[in-house]
């Protein structure tokens, strides 16, 4: 594999793409590998990706060429699914796109965060119930070492983990908040809104600010999260394709529930 790449960033512009100034938002992966999270990255040529037990996501600069899209297929592999959040940009023409305009994103604009006392901080002992609460809620992507990208906190009841939220992608300046979910059995407790709030708490007193991708249908979501002091930013949508060439087993869909309903 080629050398690492990084991107040149602070929180509002980046300027790795041959001198063009792009929001760090507008191609979150990207900015996150190969700025604060470099150390996950993966890459060859201009492409990078987070481990497989990590994260699912790849990327590539936000201005891409056509090397760079052959870099990210290289990378991806024949028949492999590329989910890119962030602002659109249009994959080639021999890419079979499966997910256009799936998800939005929602930045920080005036969110009340505070802490939570009955939230705890879990660790790496509790990710086996954190996969088990991942599996009954689908909240979107959550592997065996996503808690290595930031920080969870979590809420028990009677010993089970009962709801949880953390710490995804993260750009230079920003934190997403992400794996929002809480069991059935506990929803309309208003769980959710104290983890999200806890979490930004604690983003922000490391001196980031928080942002949240969810999936464009879950409008319940969305509409939490604006009431908490999120707003939508226009600018960024998910867009999911396949990699040209088949593979040997059939690629799994991209996820498009990001955020359980509260």
């Amino acid at each position: 594999m080629g050398q690492a790449v990084r991107a040149d960033c602070d929180r509002q512009a980046c300027t790795a793409d041959g001198g063009t100034a792009v929001h760090p938002l507008d191609n979150p992966a990207y900015t996150s590998l190969t700025g604060p999270h470099a150390h996950f990255a993966e890459h060859w040529g201009s492409a990078v990706r987070y481990p497989a037990d990590v994260s699912p996501f790849l990327a590539i600069p936000s201005n891409p060429t056509e090397q760079d899209w052959a870099d990210l297929a290289t990378l991806a592999g024949p028949g492999a699914v590329v989910a890119l959040p962030g602002k659109a940009v249009p994959f080639p023409d021999d890419w079979e796109v499966v997910l256009r305009n799936g998800g939005v994103q929602l930045v920080d604009d005036g969110v009340d965060a505070a802490p939570y006392d009955e939230a705890e901080q879990l660790s790496t002992a509790d990710v086996p119930d954190m996969l088990e609460l991942v599996d009954r809620t689908r909240p979107g992507p959550f592997l065996q070492r996503t808690i290595e990208m930031g920080t969870y906190l979590g809420i028990r009841r009677g010993g089970r983990l009962i709801a949880m939220a953390g710490e995804r992608l993260h750009p230079p300046g920003w934190t997403e908040i992400s794996a929002v979910c809480t069991d059935a059995d506990h929803r309309g407790q208003g769980l959710a809104t104290r983890l999200v709030l806890a979490v930004a708490h604690g983003i922000r007193s490391r001196g980031n600010t928080p942002f949240m991708h969810a999936a464009a249908t879950n409008t319940n979501a969305i509409r939490l999260y604006k009431s908490l002091g999120f707003r939508l930013r226009p600018e960024a949508t998910f867009q999911a394709a396949l990699v040209p060439g088949s593979r040997s087993e059939p690629a799994d869909p991209p996820e498009q529930r990001e955020h359980s309903t509260p």
